[in-house]
C-alpha cells in the first residue's frame, strides 16, 4: 500500500499546529523548533509529490478516496494535477519562510506558529480536494486561522480589518454553497469530475457562473470587491501579509480554473467580456491607486490587486481568441500565463512584504516619508529589495516578466486593445515601484533612525536569498513549470471549447 502523501502534507501541519496551541508560552523555543520541523516535513513531502508527478497527462494523480458522508455521496477525495500541484508546493514553501520569519515575533509565539501551520494544511487541502463539499469545508475553515492571525497579532485597527475580511469572504462563499447544492441536486454527486461533465443549459450556467464568480472574485480580489485587502494587509503581521499575498489570493484564481470554467463553459464564454472588463479596470485603475499610496504595505497591496488582474484576464481570453481568430492554438496561452503569474506573484509579493517587515522591525513605521537613504546603511538589504520591486514591475529575466508577457501575447491575439490596456501595468508598475525605491532607498539618509539601521541578519539573508533565487529561476527558465501544467491546460481548453463559443 502506497503512502497517503497528500493526506500527510495536509494533516501534518494541521495536527502539529493544533498541538502548538497548547504548548506553554515559556516553551517558545521548543515551539519554534516543532513548527520548523513540521513545515520542513510538509515541504519535503510536497517535493516528493513533485518528483513523482507523471508529466504528459492531465489525469489526477496521488488520489485518495474514502467515504465521508455516505447519505449525500460526499467523499474525502484528494488528488493533484498540473494546476494544483504547483500551488501546493508554493503553500508548503511559503509556510517554511513564514515560520523562519517568525523570529521577530515575541508575543504568544506558539499560538502564532500553530495558527499558521493549521492555515497551511487547510489551504493545501483545498488545492488537493476533488470533492466539491470537501473543497468548501477547507475553503471556509481557513478563514478562522487567518481571522485570528490578523485579529490577535495585527495592528491597531485589526478588529475592523478582520471583520471586514471575514464578512467579504463569507458573503461570497454563501453564493458558492448555493451553487454547489444546486449542482448536487442535478448530478447526485459532489465529485468535481462529475460536475465537470454535467450538462447544464445556458441560463442555469449563467446563474452558476455568477455565483462562483462572486465567491472567487472576493478572494482574488477583483475590482470592485477588493477593498478588504489593503485593510487586511496593513493590519496583518508580516507573516500574515506574506501568506495572504503569496497563497490566499491564488485561491480565487484556482477556483475559477477548477469550477467556473469547466462547469459553466457556455456562461464563461457568454460573460467573458464582464471578467475581461473588470480585469482591465483592476490592472489600470488600481495601478493608478497604487501610485497615490504613502504606506508601503498599502502600495504593495494595491499592486497585488493590479497584478492579479492578469490572472483573471488570462483565464478568460481563450473565448475571445476563439471568437476573433476561429482557432484554438492560442487559447491555452492566456491560461498558462495566468498560472505562471500566480506562482510568480507568490514569490515576489511574499518577498516584498518580507522586505517591508525587515524595515518595520527596525523603525516601526510603514510610511514612505519616514525613510530615505536606506541603501547607505543597509546595502545588502537594498540590493534584495530593489531587485524584488523591479521584478514586480516586470523586469525581463525575473518571474514577474514571464506570466505578464504570456498574458499580453494572448491578449493581443484576442484584441489589440486588450493588450494595450494590459501592458499599461508595465508602465504603472515601474512608476509606483521606482517611486517607492527612490524615496526609501536612495538619496540622503532621512533621519537618525535610518542612520542607525543595521543590515540583514542571518535569518533575513536566508529568507530573501531563497525568494530571489526562485524569482530568478522562474524568470530565466520557466519551461519546467509550463511543462508541468501544459497537459492540464490543454485538457481544460479542450473541455471548454467543445461548447459553443460564439
Amino acid at each position: 500500500m502506497s503512502w497517503p502523501l497528500l493526506s500527510l502534507v495536509v494533516w501534518i501541519p494541521v495536527i502539529t499546529g493544533a498541538i502548538l496551541l497548547f504548548v506553554p508560552e515559556a516553551r517558545s523555543s521548543l515551539g519554534r523548533l516543532i513548527a520548523l520541523v513540521s513545515s520542513l516535513g510538509a515541504l519535503a513531502l510536497s517535493l516528493v509529490l513533485l518528483a513523482g508527478f507523471e508529466l504528459g497527462t492531465a489525469a489526477y494523480q496521488f488520489q485518495e478516496k474514502v467515504v465521508w458522508i455516505a447519505a449525500f455521496d460526499i467523499h474525502y477525495h484528494l488528488g493533484v494535477d498540473g494546476f494544483s500541484l504547483p500551488l501546493i508546493v508554493l503553500t508548503a514553501l511559503t509556510t517554511v519562510l513564514v515560520v523562519i520569519a517568525a523570529g521577530s515575533v515575541t508575543q504568544r509565539v506558539n499560538q502564532y506558529l500553530g495558527a499558521f501551520l493549521i492555515l497551511s494544511g487547510l489551504m493545501t487541502g483545498m488545492f488537493a480536494a476533488l470533492d466539491a463539499m470537501l473543497f468548501y469545508v477547507f475553503f471556509e475553515a481557513m478563514l478562522v486561522p487567518m481571522f485570528l492571525i490578523i485579529g490577535i497579532w495585527g495592528g491597531p485597527n485589526r478588529i475592523f480589518a478582520t471583520i471586514k475580511f471575514f464578512l467579504f469572504t463569507f458573503f461570497g462563499s454563501v453564493f458558492m454553497l448555493i451553487a454547489l447544492i444546486w449542482l448536487y441536486l442535478q448530478a447526485g454527486s459532489f465529485a468535481i469530475a462529475d460536475l465537470h461533465s454535467l450538462p447544464i443549459g445556458l441560463e442555469a450556467q449563467i446563474w452558476v457562473f455568477l455565483a462562483f464568480l462572486i465567491a472567487f472574485a472576493v478572494k482574488i480580489p477583483m475590482w470592485p470587491v477588493h477593498t478588504w485587502l489593503p485593510d487586511a494587509h496593513v493590519e496583518a503581521p508580516t507573516g500574515g501579509s506574506v501568506v495572504l499575498a503569496a497563497v490566499m489570493l491564488k485561491i480565487g484564481g484556482y477556483g475559477l480554473v477548477r469550477f467556473s470554467l469547466p462547469i459553466a463553459p457556455d456562461a464563461s464564454s457568454a460573460l467573458d467580456w464582464l471578467v475581461i472588463g473588470l480585469s482591465l479596470v483592476a490592472i489600470v485603475y488600481i495601478g493608478f491607486v497604487a501610485l497615490a499610496q504613502s504606506d508601503m504595505k498599502k502600495l504593495i497591496a494595491y499592486s497585488s490587486i493590479s497584478h492579479m488582474g492578469f490572472v483573471t484576464l488570462g483565464l478568460f481570453l481563450a473565448f475571445a481568441i476563439a471568437r476573433n481568430t476561429g482557432e484554438l492554438s492560442g487559447a491555452g496561452l492566456g491560461i498558462s500565463g495566468a498560472m505562471v503569474q500566480m506562482i510568480s506573484h507568490g514569490f515576489i509579493s511574499g518577498a516584498m512584504f518580507l522586505a517591508v517587515g525587515v524595515l518595520y522591525d527596525r523603525v516601526h513605521s510603514r510610511e514612505i516619508a519616514d525613510y530615505g537613504g536606506v541603501a547607505n546603511v543597509m546595502p545588502w538589504f537594498a540590493m534584495f529589495a530593489v531587485f524584488f520591486f523591479m521584478a514586480n514591475s516586470g523586469l525581463p529575466g525575473t518571474s514577474g516578466f514571464v506570466g505578464e508577457f504570456m498574458v499580453i501575447l494572448a491578449a493581443f491575439k484576442a484584441d489589440p486593445w486588450f493588450a494595450f490596456f494590459a501592458a499599461m501595468t508595465l508602465i504603472l508598475g515601474a512608476g509606483y515601484s521606482l517611486w517607492l525605491v527612490k524615496r526609501v532607498f536612495y538619496g540622503e539618509v532621512g533621519n537618525d533612525k535610518v542612520a542607525e539601521l543595521e543590515d540583514l541578519n542571518a535569518r533575513e539573508w536566508v529568507l530573501l536569498t531563497v525568494l530571489a533565487l526562485l524569482t530568478l529561476g522562474l524568470g530565466l527558465w520557466p519551461y519546467p513549470l509550463i511543462e508541468l501544467m501544459e497537459p492540464s491546460v490543454a485538457n481544460l481548453v479542450d473541455h471548454i471549447m467543445t461548447t459553443k463559443v460564439d
